[in-house]
């Protein structure tokens, strides 16, 4: 198994407008879930309390055991919500720990008239970072996040 780096929890300023109620499922659970390749439904997430969607943020995904004890704690959850077990992720392209802008991001940037990230800017950004602007990227994922996440990252000033 790859070596996982640790992520330290933190929200970010472009997730402010739910993270309070965390009724969407904010970056850093996204990264653990990605992580560990359990696929949560939002309808699924829904149905968890504050505190567990809040453990969920703030519990531990880096090493083998974690992983797998979050992987566990997440379908416990669904469980006991749903009666079902979430799917797993088959295709996982971890895009977000290459050391080159995927074309995806450079697809979103274009769309949005935000400035072309460049290979060294994409390096010094942290790993929850590239994996934010992968997912914002990528469809289903509400597109007005990306200038903003941009703008965060100190990529650009206005998108």
């Amino acid at each position: 198994m790859t070596t996982i780096p640790a992520i330290e929890t933190r929200f970010f300023a472009f997730e402010s407008d739910f993270v309070d109620s965390l009724r969407c499922i904010p970056m850093i659970v996204r990264y653990k879930l990605d992580t560990c390749r359990v696929k949560l439904q939002l309808a699924d997430w829904a149905k968890f309390n504050y505190q567990e969607k809040d453990q969920l943020a703030e519990l531990p995904c880096h090493s083998p055991e974690e992983v797998a004890a979050y992987a566990g704690f997440v379908n416990g959850l669904v469980w006991h919500y749903t009666q079902t077990v979430p799917g797993l992720l088959k295709n996982l392209d971890p895009a977000w720990v290459q050391m080159h802008v995927p074309a995806e991001v450079h697809e979103k940037a274009h769309e949005w008239n935000c400035p072309v990230i460049s290979a060294s800017q994409w390096i010094r950004l942290d790993v929850l970072e590239r994996f934010a602007l992968v997912k914002l990227s990528r469809s289903g994922h509400e597109g007005r996040n990306f200038p903003r996440a941009m703008a965060e990252f100190g990529l650009a000033t206005a998108c």
